[in-house]
């Protein structure tokens, strides 16, 4: 059996896309899951699989949208990766914010440098660092205003991702022992 982190993207923000984590961790179990446990609202999962994530991955969203109605991407990392995740924490020099300061899960790595992509941006006090599949974000000023989230966010065609913060992701990989 392997622990998994098990990020849902884009549900319970505002009032659309509702999924209460009670029924979450009911249909995770249902579906024979072990240890299913839930934090925040937000669609952070850990659960025991004994399936590889390629698998997992489509049979959750596949469950979820049974379930829920509506599709719902799924991002897996596995203990091992969570822990990776944490330890490298390229920008703990300056950040000093775990609410501040997120991890961006990718699907895959990026097709493109992100420095090409944010090439004439002026990102201000905001910080990043790309590894892999996990691009971790410094936003001093907060995510609303930060001028690398909306450079971000208008980039075309990059990979699929789900936002964390830090404290977040430490809560989780403390979860997951």
């Amino acid at each position: 059996m392997t622990r998994y982190a098990v990020l849902l993207r884009g549900i319970n923000l505002g009032r659309a896309r509702r999924v209460a984590m009670a029924d979450l961790r009911t249909l995770l179990t249902e579906e024979g899951y072990g240890n299913v446990a839930t934090l925040l609202q937000s669609g952070n999962v850990v659960l025991d699989a004994d399936r590889p994530p390629d698998e997992l991955g489509p049979l959750i969203e596949r469950a979820l949208e049974k379930r829920f109605g509506m599709p719902v991407e799924v991002f897996l990392r596995s203990r091992d990766e969570l822990a990776r995740v944490v330890a490298r924490n390229p920008l703990a020099a300056v950040a000093n914010d775990g609410s501040r300061y997120v991890v961006s899960f990718l699907a895959r790595p990026p097709d493109r440098p992100v420095e090409e992509e944010l090439a004439g941006v002026d990102l201000g006090a905001d910080r990043y660092a790309v590894d892999g599949t996990e691009m971790y974000i410094w936003c001093p000023g907060g995510q609303r205003d930060s001028p690398l989230m909306k450079a971000l966010g208008r980039i075309k065609g990059g990979p699929p991702a789900t936002v964390r913060n830090w404290n977040t992701v430490e809560k989780l990989l403390a979860m997951m022992r």
